[in-house]
């Protein structure tokens, strides 16, 4: 039954990709190129309902008992309505939010999903109490706004969003959680079928409805595979998806040297810096994935470390990540503090 629905998920990906493709014309869901946009002619968008029809296959065959099933099923639901709304209509940054928070306050409350302790590397429990619902939600919207920043390229949120799930599935697989391992699979393979038509160049972009679901599905599958556990367990999801968390800090922090609002759109993400640099489209893409692929195997290598191992791979990880940002100028030209402090000596 598993590898019939990983079939029939990929198979489905196909078959429904193209089908969404004439929707998204017929019903106005299209991306107009414009000054932030790297493509240069109109394209349908809202293919990421593919990829959760897809999903929504494999989990009819599957059949899956988990009590947060139905909880996440409907908080995927209200997220690809305020995609697909948004694909169509462009909604206001207060709309989409609402969207994505009224998702996560169902399968926080509905689902009981949310981190409520962690144990901390030195011996102790860190409780976090009342403030167990907010880091939740914070994790939830968080996770699922940083996927929708990194699509910005053919195959580049679809392809990232694999490789985090295949990685998830990994590190589900070695803790014994079949639940996670097959839901993180399942969607990976969705995700594959669809990059036959998204990955450059491309015939459908995922759009925010893609991007959103995602997001939104990764970010429940890490709380699942992760939550209650020991602080360096805790840490695994974040660096399983470096790529798009870093691309966002570093697009607040550079938005706020800039002295522009933290949230305001802008041409200077991850894959815009390595454009401008001279990489060719299909080169940046490829470019993330071996980093997203590097933050997922340092996150399988981070599980298996012991406490002082993990702490100087983080600490290593967190120097070449800095250095890498301040080479490409991702968080400013002006910002190179690291480097600066280097020539100094």
């Amino acid at each position: 039954m598993f590898y019939l629905s990983l079939a029939a998920a990929f198979i489905a990906s196909i078959i429904f990709t193209p089908l969404v493709k004439k929707l998204a014309f017929r019903i106005g869901a299209v991306d107009k190129p414009n000054h932030r946009k790297v493509h240069a002619k109109i394209m349908p968008r809202i293919g990421g309902l593919a990829i959760f029809l897809a999903f929504l296959v494999a989990v009819l065959i599957l059949k899956p008992t988990n009590p947060a099933m139905i909880p996440i099923l409907i908080g995927a639901f209200i997220i690809i309505i305020t995609g697909v709304v948004d694909d169509m209509l462009e909604l206001s940054a207060k709309a989409k939010f609402l969207g994505q928070t009224v998702a996560a306050a169902i399968v926080i409350y509905f689902g009981g999903i949310q981190i409520d302790f962690i144990n901390l590397p030195f011996g102790g429990i860190l409780d976090f109490g009342y403030l167990s619902v907010p880091l939740t939600l914070i994790w939830i919207v968080g996770i699922t706004n940083a996927i929708n920043l990194i699509d910005g390229l053919d195959g580049l949120a679809a392809g990232v969003s694999t490789i985090a799930l295949v990685t998830l599935a990994a590190m589900a697989f070695v803790m014994g959680n079949t639940f996670v391992l097959v839901m993180a699979l399942v969607l990976a393979v969705s995700c594959i079928g669809f990059l036959f038509y998204n990955f450059n160049p491309a015939k459908i972009f995922m759009g925010d409805t893609g991007a959103l679901f995602l997001g939104f599905m990764i970010s429940v599958l890490a709380l699942l595979g992760f939550k209650n556990v020991t602080f360096v367990s805790l840490v695994i999801p974040i660096v399983m998806l470096g790529v798009p968390i870093s691309d966002t800090f570093f697009a607040i922090v550079r938005r706020l040297l800039n002295k522009q609002p933290p949230f305001q759109p802008d041409k200077s993400h991850l894959h815009h810096r390595l454009l401008s640099i001279g990489f060719t489209h299909r080169q940046t893409v490829i470019i993330i994935y071996g980093i997203a692929a590097m933050f997922g195997l340092a996150a399988v290598i981070f599980s298996m470390a012991k406490l002082w191992g993990a702490i100087l791979l983080i600490l290593v990880l967190l120097i070449a990540l800095e250095i890498f940002v301040e080479v490409i100028g991702l968080a400013g030209n002006r910002y190179k503090p690291l480097l600066k402090l280097v020539r100094k000596k």
